[in-house]
């Protein structure tokens, strides 16, 4: 028996749409990984981007649990002395909400050339508006 593997070119693609509003980050997050992987598929070949496109709407009505929206910090460092930027995800709501889920979702897939065309399917919004209608984005329940 020889071992299935999948090609790129042979991989169809569909479009998601996650509606994120009153979810948990987490929860939405690691669907939305899911789905940009194509882990769901019977066709999954670990170096091969066989996912899908995931379209994230209401990106600022998505939850965190318990005091993460005060106490959870995110780092980033610029390069020069002391210039460490700290926030929580109280300020990031209030000045980029869509970032919230482009972190989490990050997180989830691999830190490596694969993952970087993972991420680039990705697709997060503020509202309920989206530009993707052309493709017939099919709805995805977060349960």
């Amino acid at each position: 028996m020889k071992t299935f593997s999948a090609k790129a070119q042979d991989v169809e693609r569909k479009w998601y749409v996650i509606d994120a509003a009153d979810k948990v980050l987490g929860q939405v997050a690691r669907e939305a990984a899911v789905l940009l992987r194509g882990k769901h598929k019977p066709i999954f070949t670990p170096h091969v981007d066989t996912g899908d496109n995931v379209i994230i709407i209401n990106a600022e009505k998505v939850v965190l649990t318990g005091n993460k929206e005060t106490q959870k910090i995110y780092t980033a460092y610029t390069g020069y002395v002391g210039n460490q930027k700290i926030e929580t995800p109280k300020k990031v709501r209030e000045r980029h909400p869509e970032l919230l889920v482009e972190r989490a979702v990050k997180g989830m897939i691999p830190h490596n050339r694969l993952g970087s065309a993972v991420y680039k399917k990705l697709h997060v919004y503020k509202g309920t508006e989206h530009p993707h209608g052309a493709q017939n984005p099919e709805s995805f329940e977060v349960a």
